[in-house]
C-alpha cells in the first residue's frame, strides 16, 4: 500500500478524533458515537480510513469538555435528569427497570435522551401501561437488534427511550458497540446516587 494511502491512527490523531467528536456531541447534540466520529475526522481533513478511537476514548473528552466549558450547569442538569429517572424506573417497576446511557454516566446534555431498559413479555404489556395512565409515547427504530421495541415518550427535563427486552435477557450482560459493558442500575442504586 502506498505511503500516502495509509491509515493514520497514531496516538494524536484517535485523541484529536476523540477530542472533536466530545465538542459535538456536547454542542451539536449528536448522540451516535459513530456519526460523531465521522465528522469529526471529516472537520480535521483526515482520510476515510483513518482507525477512529473508541467510545470510552470520547467519553473521557466529553466529561472533560462538560467540566471545562459547562460545568456550571452541567451537574443541575444531571441531577433533574436522574430524578426523572428514577420517577420512571418507580413509575415502571413492574417491567424490571434499569437505568443506563449517558444520564447513568454522567455525560449527559442537554440533547440527552434518558436510557431506561425494560423487560417485559412483550412490548404491548408496557403500551398498555402508558395507555392506560395517559402517558403519549412514540415507536422508533431500536438500535440493538435484540431489543423488541422503543418507545419514547416525553418528560419534564429529557425525552426517555424506552427499550424493551424480552426478560430472559435481563440476565445477559448488553455491551457497548465497541465491546465494553454497558453499565444499568435500578432504582436503589440510583437513589442513592442521587444522594451522594
Amino acid at each position: 500500500m502506498p505511503h500516502h494511502e495509509r491509515p493514520r491512527n497514531g496516538p494524536s490523531t484517535r485523541a484529536s478524533i476523540a477530542s472533536a467528536a466530545a465538542r459535538l456531541m456536547a454542542e451539536d447534540g449528536i448522540t451516535d458515537f459513530h456519526h460523531a466520529k465521522r465528522k469529526a475526522a471529516r472537520q480535521l481533513g483526515l482520510p476515510e480510513r483513518t482507525a477512529f478511537p473508541d467510545n470510552a476514548e470520547i467519553e473521557a473528552e466529553l466529561r472533560a469538555y462538560r467540566s471545562l466549558y459547562q460545568e456550571e450547569g452541567h451537574a443541575e442538569l444531571i441531577l433533574a435528569m436522574r430524578r426523572t429517572a428514577l420517577e420512571l424506573l418507580e413509575l415502571l417497576a413492574g417491567f424490571s427497570p434499569y437505568l443506563a446511557g449517558s444520564v447513568l454516566d454522567g455525560t449527559a446534555g442537554e440533547h440527552s435522551h434518558i436510557d431506561i431498559l425494560l423487560f417485559a413479555d412483550s412490548a404491548k404489556e408496557v403500551e398498555i401501561f402508558l395507555l392506560n395512565r395517559g402517558i403519549a409515547f412514540e415507536h422508533v427504530e431500536p438500535r440493538n437488534e435484540r431489543a423488541e421495541a422503543v418507545l419514547v415518550m416525553e418528560t419534564d427535563t429529557a425525552d426517555a427511550n424506552l427499550v424493551i427486552f424480552p426478560p430472559q435477557m435481563e440476565r445477559v450482560v448488553l455491551k457497548h458497540r465497541d465491546g465494553r459493558p454497558r453499565e444499568r442500575i435500578r432504582a436503589d442504586a440510583l437513589r442513592a446516587l442521587i444522594s451522594e
